[in-house]
Protein backbone atom coordinates (compact mmCIF):
# COMPACT_ATOMS: atom_id res chain seq x y z
CA UNK A 1 0.00 0.00 0.00
CA UNK A 2 1.22 3.86 -0.80
CA UNK A 3 2.05 5.76 2.11
CA UNK A 4 0.17 9.47 1.15
CA UNK A 5 2.98 10.60 0.06
CA UNK A 6 4.00 8.31 -2.20
CA UNK A 7 0.42 8.68 -3.74
CA UNK A 8 1.08 12.54 -3.76
CA UNK A 9 4.18 11.80 -5.67
CA UNK A 10 2.25 8.96 -7.98
CA UNK A 11 -0.51 11.30 -8.85
CA UNK A 12 1.95 14.45 -9.33
CA UNK A 13 3.89 12.12 -12.06
CA UNK A 14 0.80 10.68 -13.54
CA UNK A 15 -0.72 14.26 -14.39
CA UNK A 16 2.54 15.49 -15.59
CA UNK A 17 2.78 12.55 -18.46
CA UNK A 18 -0.96 12.77 -19.28
CA UNK A 19 -0.24 16.30 -20.27
CA UNK A 20 2.79 15.19 -21.84
CA UNK A 21 1.18 12.93 -24.01
CA UNK A 22 -1.48 15.61 -25.11
CA UNK A 23 0.85 17.67 -26.50
CA UNK A 24 2.72 14.88 -27.76
CA UNK A 25 -0.47 13.49 -29.55
CA UNK A 26 -1.74 17.25 -30.50
CA UNK A 27 1.95 18.14 -32.40
CA UNK A 28 1.45 14.66 -33.86
CA UNK A 29 -1.58 15.03 -35.42
CA UNK A 30 0.05 18.65 -36.55
CA UNK A 31 3.05 16.91 -38.28
CA UNK A 32 0.58 14.19 -39.61
CA UNK A 33 -0.94 16.61 -42.22
CA UNK A 34 2.16 18.38 -43.69
CA UNK A 35 0.52 18.18 -47.40
CA UNK A 36 -2.16 19.65 -46.42
CA UNK A 37 -1.06 22.77 -44.67
CA UNK A 38 1.89 22.96 -46.71
CA UNK A 39 -0.42 22.92 -49.97
CA UNK A 40 -2.49 25.85 -48.59
CA UNK A 41 0.97 27.98 -47.93
CA UNK A 42 2.35 27.69 -51.20
CA UNK A 43 -0.50 28.68 -52.77
CA UNK A 44 0.22 32.49 -50.95
CA UNK A 45 3.74 32.61 -52.21
CA UNK A 46 4.06 34.95 -54.68
CA UNK A 47 1.27 37.25 -52.89
CA UNK A 48 3.13 36.85 -49.56
CA UNK A 49 6.63 37.47 -51.52
CA UNK A 50 4.73 40.93 -52.92
CA UNK A 51 3.36 41.76 -49.22
CA UNK A 52 0.00 42.14 -50.45
CA UNK A 53 -1.25 38.96 -48.52
CA UNK A 54 0.06 38.24 -44.66
CA UNK A 55 -0.27 36.02 -42.01
CA UNK A 56 -1.63 36.45 -38.82
CA UNK A 57 -1.12 35.12 -35.43
CA UNK A 58 -4.21 33.04 -35.09
CA UNK A 59 -3.33 30.78 -38.15
CA UNK A 60 -5.15 32.63 -41.31
CA UNK A 61 -4.07 34.50 -43.98
CA UNK A 62 -4.81 38.47 -44.06
CA UNK A 63 -4.66 40.97 -47.54
CA UNK A 64 -2.10 43.76 -46.69
CA UNK A 65 -3.84 46.77 -48.33
CA UNK A 66 -5.76 46.66 -51.31
CA UNK A 67 -5.63 43.67 -53.87
CA UNK A 68 -6.59 42.41 -57.19
CA UNK A 69 -9.91 40.14 -56.78
CA UNK A 70 -8.09 37.38 -57.76
CA UNK A 71 -5.79 37.58 -54.79
CA UNK A 72 -8.79 38.54 -52.20
CA UNK A 73 -10.02 35.14 -53.44
CA UNK A 74 -7.55 33.02 -53.32
CA UNK A 75 -6.89 34.61 -49.77
CA UNK A 76 -10.59 33.57 -49.02
CA UNK A 77 -10.08 30.28 -50.32
CA UNK A 78 -7.03 29.54 -48.16
CA UNK A 79 -8.43 30.57 -45.36
CA UNK A 80 -11.65 28.18 -45.87
CA UNK A 81 -9.39 25.31 -46.48
CA UNK A 82 -7.72 26.38 -43.19
CA UNK A 83 -10.55 26.65 -41.43
CA UNK A 84 -12.11 23.76 -42.21
CA UNK A 85 -8.85 21.39 -41.55
CA UNK A 86 -8.94 23.24 -37.87
CA UNK A 87 -12.05 22.41 -37.53
CA UNK A 88 -11.64 18.67 -38.49
CA UNK A 89 -8.22 18.37 -35.77
CA UNK A 90 -10.18 20.11 -33.39
CA UNK A 91 -13.29 17.40 -33.24
CA UNK A 92 -10.81 14.68 -33.08
CA UNK A 93 -8.82 16.17 -30.72
CA UNK A 94 -11.64 17.65 -28.24
CA UNK A 95 -10.03 20.73 -28.13
CA UNK A 96 -11.06 24.24 -29.04
CA UNK A 97 -10.55 25.35 -32.91
CA UNK A 98 -8.78 28.16 -31.84
CA UNK A 99 -5.84 26.26 -30.30
CA UNK A 100 -5.54 24.39 -33.22
CA UNK A 101 -5.35 27.24 -35.17
CA UNK A 102 -2.57 28.90 -33.22
CA UNK A 103 -0.52 25.54 -33.54
CA UNK A 104 -0.98 25.41 -37.43
CA UNK A 105 0.25 29.41 -37.17
CA UNK A 106 3.25 28.41 -35.55
CA UNK A 107 4.20 26.03 -38.55
CA UNK A 108 3.10 28.24 -41.03
CA UNK A 109 5.85 30.68 -39.59
CA UNK A 110 8.25 28.37 -39.80
CA UNK A 111 8.14 27.52 -43.13
CA UNK A 112 6.93 30.76 -44.98
CA UNK A 113 9.18 32.21 -47.13
CA UNK A 114 11.81 35.05 -46.01
CA UNK A 115 10.21 38.53 -46.39
CA UNK A 116 6.52 37.32 -45.43
CA UNK A 117 4.47 39.55 -42.97
CA UNK A 118 3.46 38.63 -39.89
CA UNK A 119 0.81 40.47 -37.78
CA UNK A 120 0.70 39.56 -34.24
CA UNK A 121 -1.25 39.23 -31.49
CA UNK A 122 -1.09 43.08 -30.46
CA UNK A 123 -1.18 44.45 -34.29
CA UNK A 124 1.58 44.81 -34.69
CA UNK A 125 3.23 43.77 -38.30
CA UNK A 126 6.85 41.93 -38.69
CA UNK A 127 8.62 40.29 -41.29
CA UNK A 128 10.00 37.52 -41.59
Amino acid sequence: MLERSQFSKVACIRGALLRLGAALLLCLVIVGNPVVAGAQSRLLDAPRASGTVGERYDGYAVVRGPVSADVAALTEQVNAERRALYAQRAKAEGVPIEAIAKIYASEIFKSAPAGTWFLSENGQWTRK
